[in-house]
């Protein structure tokens, strides 16, 4: 087994660089610029479209029960990938019990940086939820130096502090600020830097116990999304979203269910694009191009909600998207040089 420390791991999808590399063939015909560009351009549309459409059912629609609506899109991923592995199209592992086993501990994080991710949604501007996102690159990177001993060079830290600014003082000139939207967005921040850093370890346990030794993307897909129905179940009951549920007129609405199973389908689209995008470039360009991503998601998130905003906000807002790509950047130079 190879030391932790030598691999990279994406803090936006929790996914291992060295195999994202596994998946692009070191001996392989040059790639048409065509397939390139349109698998990129589909990756971002649908990373973009997935968090409009949940922040769209989440506020635009006033749906109170963002545990049903993960609930309800997990279930939607189920169904198709188990639907295409039973047809032959992709493969994936037995879900034995000693798999599940290795993996719940990582599930539990992932049905809580899941949720917590749909109460902030539902209270912060997607722009705020952006920039406040990079609070997570800051704890995990925190967490690689106490955890597996990893140093960061000085552009990285540069890069973390410029968030740190852009976080705090977006949140202090946020006009539509929201303090339970903030608190669910910080809890999310450390749920997902937790899910990055024990993704680490648990996916090298995993791998151990399954038949073929080796653990794909589409996979890890069906694991998290099967293990988050049974204990999603329980957390509706638990926050009380049942009674709502029966008394909601939306839920006789066709057009919600269209819009509500659209959102599960985006879901499961960037788990697809994500993997055609790496096929046909590096994971460095899969990294800068999630990086640059952010920005249109962020005006377009701004104007299709009508958010309002100050200059000092929207300047706030632009450090902290800068940053991000500054970071990208200086993880990728860090890389090289290691």
């Amino acid at each position: 087994m190879k030391p932790s420390s030598n691999k990279e791991l994406d803090v936006e999808s929790g996914k291992f660089d060295s195999e994202r590399e596994k998946l692009i063939p070191s001996a392989r015909p040059v790639q048409k610029n065509n397939q390139a560009f349109l698998s990129g351009l589909s990756y971002c549309l649908s990373s973009c479209s997935m968090i409009l459409v949940n922040k769209y059912v989440l506020s635009s629609y006033d749906f109170n029960a963002g545990i049903s609506l993960m609930l309800y899109q997990n279930f939607i991923s189920v169904f198709i990938v188990s639907m295409l592995s039973t047809l032959g199209v992709i493969s994936t592992e037995a879900l034995t019990r000693k798999l599940i086993k290795a993996w719940l501990p990582v599930n539990v994080i992932f049905v809580g940086m899941l949720i917590t991710s749909m109460f902030s949604l539902r209270y912060i501007n997607v722009a705020m939820v952006t920039v406040l996102k990079n609070v997570t690159n800051v704890i995990t990177a925190v967490g690689e130096m106490y955890l597996v001993s990893k140093h960061h060079d000085n552009r990285v830290w540069v890069a973390l502090f410029l968030m740190i600014i852009s976080a705090i003082s977006g949140g202090f000139t946020d006009l539509s600020f929201h303090a339970v939207g903030y608190t669910w967005q910080l809890i999310n921040c450390f749920l997902t830097a937790s899910y990055s850093l024990t993704l680490r370890r648990v996916m090298e346990t995993a791998k151990l116990v399954t038949k073929s030794g080796n653990l794909n993307e589409f996979s890890m897909v069906l694991l998290n999304n099967t293990l988050s129905l049974p204990l999603g179940l329980v957390l509706i009951y638990v926050f009380n979203e049942v009674d709502y549920l029966t008394t909601t007129p939306l839920l006789r609405q066709p057009t919600f269910w269209l819009v509500m199973t659209l959102s599960g389908l985006l879901g499961l689209a960037i788990s697809f694009t994500s993997m055609w995008f790496l096929h046909q470039t590096s994971a460095t360009t899969y990294s800068l191009v999630g990086s640059l991503n952010k920005i249109p998601l962020s005006i377009a998130g701004i104007f299709l909600f009508k958010v309002p905003t100050s200059l000092e906000n929207s300047a706030s807002i632009l450090i902290g998207l800068v940053a991000g790509v500054f970071f990208a950047r200086a993880k990728v130079q860090e890389r090289s040089q290691s």
